[in-house]
């Protein structure tokens, strides 16, 4: 029997989306320990990119913020925010990993505040960043998040990072670049992507042991499916031995996990 944590599953799920030769802006957590996985793994020519300016560094040890040391250690280059910026608007880079408290079906982002008077919010959160820009410029954006209905909701109370806005076309005609936009969201239920013609959420893949019923009940929304619906696969002995070994041997993103899942 092979054992895992959901967190194990979603970022192992997270590093095969990441082809090898392409560019990948990652920040700190779950997203650099996927960008790492697949780095000593699927993609040994990833290129990982820091927002503060580390450009292709071979991590030894996961950094603790995106101006860790680490994140020049054997880089391309240490350069600036400014730079990497740029990369992004000249559409170099392929992919980058975002969250935020909410997510809605259109797969805009919310890390601004919760609750309907900006003035006078609820929770005041930690706002953009270089969320907003990384999400406009960037081709795919990735998310990996817990799944339950608080984070997806109807509608989000502030759009920090734009997904499709309002549904197909909108994105253009808010002026970003055609062909941007979310692709995939990573949860501890399932993996969701958007529907080509709606641009609305759907069910790609179930994890082991996950049916449609639950992911919709932890949804404050109407998913999509996709027809066929494929299960998302689980992690193999070599990804946990990666991941737990030279990925993060002290546990401090996977030992965040909940209880484990199994499979045969």
């Amino acid at each position: 029997m092979l054992e895992f944590t959901p967190m194990e599953l979603m970022i192992c799920a997270a590093s095969q989306m990441l082809e090898d030769g392409a560019l990948v802006v990652v920040g700190t957590g779950a997203p650099c320990a996927a960008a790492m996985l697949a780095q000593r793994t699927s993609a040994p020519n990833l290129t990982l990119i820091f927002e503060a300016g580390g450009i292709g560094p071979q991590l030894p040890r996961m950094p603790i913020s995106v101006g860790d040391s680490r994140t020049f250690y054997r880089g391309l280059a240490a350069t600036s925010m400014a730079d990497v910026m740029e990369t992004c608007q000249r559409g170099l880079v392929d992919y980058t990993f975002l969250g935020g408290a909410q997510i809605d079906r259109y797969g805009n982002l919310n890390s601004t505040m919760i609750g309907g008077d900006y003035n006078r919010p609820k929770v005041r959160l930690p706002g953009s960043g270089g969320a907003n820009d990384l999400g406009s410029l960037c081709w795919r954006i990735l998310t990996i998040t817990p799944h339950d209905p608080r984070r997806f909701v109807e509608k989000v109370d502030f759009i920090t990072t734009p997904g499709y806005l309002t549904g197909p076309g909108a994105r253009e005609a808010a002026g970003l670049p055609a062909g941007t936009g979310p692709y995939r969201v990573i949860t501890d239920l399932a993996v969701l992507g958007f529907d080509e013609t709606t641009k609305q959420m759907q069910v790609e893949s179930l994890h082991p042991g996950v049916t449609f019923d639950e992911v919709q009940r932890n949804t404050g929304f109407e998913l999509l499916k996709r027809t066929p619906l494929g299960e998302t696969a689980p992690p193999t002995p070599h990804q946990l031995d990666i991941l737990r070994r030279e990925v993060d041997p002290h546990r401090y993103i996977i030992g965040r996990a909940a209880p484990s899942r199994t499979t045969a």
